[in-house]
């Protein structure tokens, strides 16, 4: 059994027991769970450690560990007060912020137990570095001064490796660390535009970012998307008609569409934004997930821009573990103070452990295993995926099958009812994603976003697809 399953269960059985003590009693020592139970002292150790988190447990060094005595329950206040205050607030505002998260947890919430899971946005254990990551993370731990405060802006080596990484168009000194990429465009946007400006992003986009937008009080304005990405000439006319001076895009493997902005399109994009005074923040957040029959990729927008019309983010996340949180802010010109400000108010800066670890990974030979391994998986994943659809509900129209990301976007048949299909699909037991998060306005067709990286295998695909044609024939007839 997986050390993980272990601790699981063992704190289930010692959850179940504690009935059997009183308020401060002492519970059997380590080494008798050990011998009880049969598992390490590890486990043992671990699943104490999840009792003492719930409060159910206090362990005390040399002592044992002990039933905890009950609290006092917490006296319940009048917070009828807030609504006033923060309406108050949201009145003084042109643009009310909104803080809705509905969309991001839409992708981050974990499915009940049994429930195949097309939703979720990162890879499963079985295709993240572990081990890679556990090494690294103890070869950091060891270095001299690992555990000091670091540069304010990120490790220079770092900081170097992530310069490298958008083709050498920009040096170290012009890019941040950051706390993963949420942060990284929690700052761009605080950064690049004020409460009640507007705000072009791309329709569909990430729901996460939609949010970032509006509760720093911004409007988001939609331009339409296409397979070859974003749509120049729609882009100039929403800088136009809005003044916008920010637009925030995805040009490779676009999220939720798996669109990459075509080579034609791509000196557009830059020259419209620049004939506007805007700036292009590039969100490059799956460039390390490429599959593995995928062309030559394209170069980052940053590479192409000498003038400081993009602001690059790019990020170690989506390719190693969703706590694995190291991502780099990349800017030219006087924006870069401005973004260094910001993330330093915000943040201070980032652990310098999880810095020293994140270097220790990409320099180690486990590294391009991992993402030969990682593109050879997904490109299975996202076949697999895409004829069992085509086989079991052909209805559902696949408009564009990426070579690079995580998921495919499929359009659901016009009268369609998207939030019943949802809903259908987990009584049938798959969890999957509602296309409405994804627009800014009144969405044109019902959609659903399917992942396969959050999956075990091409097995629990297959078993997914199954299930969600029940439940698309349950709402069709």
């Amino acid at each position: 059994m997986q050390e993980r399953s272990s601790v699981v269960d063992l704190a289930d059985s010692l959850r179940k027991e504690l009935d059997r003590y009183s308020p401060g009693g002492k519970l059997p020592s380590s080494r008798a769970l050990v011998e009880r139970f049969r598992v390490s002292p590890v486990t043992v150790s671990r699943a104490l450690a999840q009792l003492a988190a719930e409060g159910l447990v206090v362990t005390r060094p040399g002592a044992g560990a002990f039933r905890a005595r009950p609290r006092p329950a917490a006296t319940a206040g009048d917070t009828s007060w807030q609504e006033i205050a923060l309406s108050a607030d949201a009145a003084a505002e042109a643009v009310p912020r909104t803080v809705d998260a509905s969309g991001v947890l839409v992708s981050l919430a974990a499915p009940p137990p049994g429930v195949v899971e097309f939703n979720g946005g990162y890879l499963h254990p079985s295709l993240q570095p572990e081990r890679a990551m556990g090494a690294a993370l103890a070869r950091a731990g060891r270095r001299p001064g690992a555990w000091s405060r670091p540069p304010m802006e990120g490790l220079p080596e770092l900081r170097e490796w992530f310069a490298r990484g958008i083709g050498g168009a920009v040096g170290a000194a012009e890019v941040l660390v950051a706390a993963g990429g949420q942060t990284a465009l929690t700052t761009a946007l605080r950064a690049l535009a004020p409460p009640g400006a507007p705000v072009l992003v791309e329709s569909p986009t990430y729901p996460g970012m939609l949010a970032i937008a509006r509760a720093a009080g911004l409007r988001p304005v939609p331009v339409p998307v296409d397979p070859d990405g974003v749509k120049p000439e729609l882009l100039a006319d929403a800088f136009r008609a809005t003044g916008a001076r920010v637009f925030v895009c995805q040009p490779l493997f676009q999220n939720p569409t798996g669109a990459v902005l075509s080579p034609e399109r791509r000196g557009e994009v830059l020259r419209i934004a620049r004939d506007a005074g805007a700036f292009v923040v590039e969100d490059d957040f799956v460039r390390r997930l490429v599959h593995e029959d995928a062309p030559p990729l394209p170069r980052p927008l940053a590479a192409e821009d000498p003038d400081g019309v993009v602001v690059h983010v790019g990020s170690l996340t989506k390719a190693t573990s969703p706590s694995f949180r190291v991502s780099a802010l990349a800017a030219r010109g006087p924006v870069l103070e401005r973004l260094r400000a910001i993330q330093v108010v915000d943040t201070f800066f980032v652990p310098r452990p999880l810095q020293e670890a994140a270097l220790e990974l990409v320099g180690s030979p486990a590294w391009p295993r991992h993402l030969r391994t990682v593109s050879a998986e997904l490109k299975a994943r996202r076949d697999t995926m895409t004829a069992a659809l085509r086989l079991r509900i052909p209805e559902l129209a696949l408009p564009h099958v990426p070579f690079g990301g995580y998921h495919l976007w499929g359009r659901l048949p016009d009268g369609t009812d998207e939030s019943a299909f949802t809903a259908a699909a987990l009584r049938a037991g798959v969890a999957v994603t509602p296309g409405r998060p994804y627009y800014s306005a009144e969405p044109p067709a019902a959609r659903i976003r399917l992942s396969f990286a959050a999956v075990a295998g091409t097995e629990e695909i297959t078993e997914g697809v199954r299930r969600l044609a029940a439940a698309y024939d349950e709402v069709r007839t």
